[in-house]
């Protein structure tokens, strides 16, 4: 049994200033074995893929694994940075024929100049390399993805926990399904529906009201024999793009009618819930006053979920800290490059500084913040994930330099987007987390499978910002005319 593999994996906020070039991806792109190697032990889609092919006594044919590169979100992709990629991909597997299968692990959030759906057209590349033989697609669960991708691919399956801490388990699945396709022993039909709701990342969370519904009524249905599996994608708001929005899909065998009921039903659900995945939030005044009440009452340390910010730079929530007289917090990184390397050309540790830091990305971002403190790290340290999200995962970080503003407040400066879904980055540069109140992540749920055990109280904040959750907020020129909240029909 012989299956290519390959990765095309990226979440494209076309909000963001910068495209995305093959100058920026070509450094981290893992080619043949060496992309298996990079994962294994890591509980990742291909690691799921290896597990099952090796108990099955199948051979995988590594080709290519291309993915974010570090440092925040980029832009559109170049058209020539998509082909390059999709081409590499489509030949690698045609040089490896015969082939019994394809696992693509994708991401569904693409965005490509000139490409409307990207996902799907490199699907339809690689089935004109290889022919009819099974092609089967992981996707993450922020997929934009409608019924093209489903035309072209024999099954796909998405991820079905946010935080994501299933990665693997998905990729088990969808190798198993082509193992069994493969053996004749399954016959893959499946069904998409979209529902018509867009909704912004920080409403998303699996575990939580509304989309632990959702989720429950694809576990309910999975319990029939004849139902492999029930996904359900909220969808990437960030994307312009015409596939916006939440997509449902069944995969069973060989009964496409039960299929097309299942994804109906389930559409149905998520239509009902659509008001819950649009609540407002506080603001970044509201949010820290909410955080120093919890405080006061012994509920800490409080997370500040700053969901928001996808330049890494915002102030917003920095400014309420220091405006409202917060202390013991820590902000794992302000990205601002040129202070960062001002500070570490300039100053060594121990050092007192004065200096403003952030809002220089864009308009959303605020205005720049004068902070004073004193210089207690310097470096681009290492460390190692902790957390359920890609635990043992080897990070090098950039520059990041830590300034203690005194009374416990913890102000890391970095040259690129940092966050810190567990606790590692922040000890990697000092920070004594047991020590905190308050912690300002710039996520929206990713840290909820780490900090959910530490920090009794989440606050999602809707700071200004390219991520905001008032999707309203934002102008999108290719989405559908009546998708909810957006479209033009829900706003007369």
């Amino acid at each position: 049994m012989r299956i290519g593999v390959a990765e095309f994996s990226h979440e494209t906020c076309t909000f963001c200033p910068d495209p995305t070039t093959i100058a920026l991806l070509e450094p981290h792109v893992k080619r043949g074995q060496a992309m298996l190697d990079k994962v294994r032990g890591i509980p990742t889609y291909v690691n799921g893929f290896m597990k099952v092919a090796e108990s099955a006594g199948a051979e995988l044919f590594p080709v290519i694994s291309v993915g974010m590169a570090p440092g925040g979100f980029t832009s559109w992709f170049e058209t020539e940075c998509f082909d390059k990629y999709a081409e590499e991909i489509a030949q690698g597997l045609k040089q490896s024929l015969p082939l019994d299968g394809v696992l693509l692990a994708l991401h569904g959030a693409m965005a490509v100049s000139n490409v409307p759906k990207p996902e799907a057209e490199l699907v339809r590349r690689v089935r004109t390399a290889v022919g009819d033989i099974p092609i089967m697609v992981t996707l993450d669960l922020h997929a934009n993805e409608d019924h093209e991708l489903t035309d072209a691919a024999d099954a796909v399956f998405i991820l079905k926990t946010y935080p994501h801490v299933d990665s693997e388990e998905i990729g088990m699945t969808a190798a198993h399904c082509m193992v069994e396709t493969i053996r004749g022993n399954f016959r893959p039909a499946q069904a998409l529906k979209k529902p018509g709701i867009m909704s912004a990342s920080i409403y998303q969370a699996s575990a939580y009201h509304p989309m632990k519904l959702v989720y429950d009524r694809c576990r309910q249905w999975e319990e029939r024999d004849e139902v492999y599996c029930v996904s359900v994608a909220p969808g990437f708001a960030y994307a312009d793009v015409p596939d916006v929005g939440m997509s449902v899909i069944a995969v069973t065998n060989g009964d496409k009618a039960l299929a097309e009921e299942i994804v109906q039903d389930v559409s149905d659900l998520a239509w009902s819930l659509r008001e819950a995945l649009s609540a407002p939030l506080p603001d970044p005044k509201e949010a820290v006053s909410l955080a120093r009440q919890h405080i006061a009452r012994g509920e800490c340390p409080v997370v500040l979920a700053d969901g928001s910010d996808r330049t890494g730079d915002s102030t917003h929530v920095l400014k309420e800290l220091l405006a409202q007289g917060a202390t013991n917090w820590a902000i794992p990184g302000i990205a601002d490059p040129k202070a960062a390397h001002f500070l570490a050309e300039n100053h060594k540790v121990g050092d007192t500084v004065t200096l403003s830091v952030g809002g220089w990305a864009s308009e959303h971002s605020g205005q720049p913040t004068e902070v004073s403190g004193t210089i207690e790290f310097i470096g681009k340290p290492s460390f190692t994930l902790v957390g359920p999200m890609g635990k043992g995962s080897k990070i090098q970080d950039g520059l990041v330099v830590r300034l203690n503003l005194g009374d416990n407040r913890q102000l890391v400066v970095s040259e690129r987007m940092r966050g810190a879904n567990d606790s590692a980055p922040l000890t990697a540069v000092g920070v004594d987390v047991p020590s905190l109140d308050i912690v300002i992540l710039k996520d929206r749920v990713h840290h909820r499978a780490f900090w959910d055990s530490v920090a009794p109280v989440d606050i999602r904040v809707d700071s200004p910002g390219i991520g905001v959750a008032d999707l309203t907020k934002l102008h999108f020129d290719n989405v559908p005319q009546d998708i909810y909240p957006i479209g033009k029909k829900w706003r007369t």
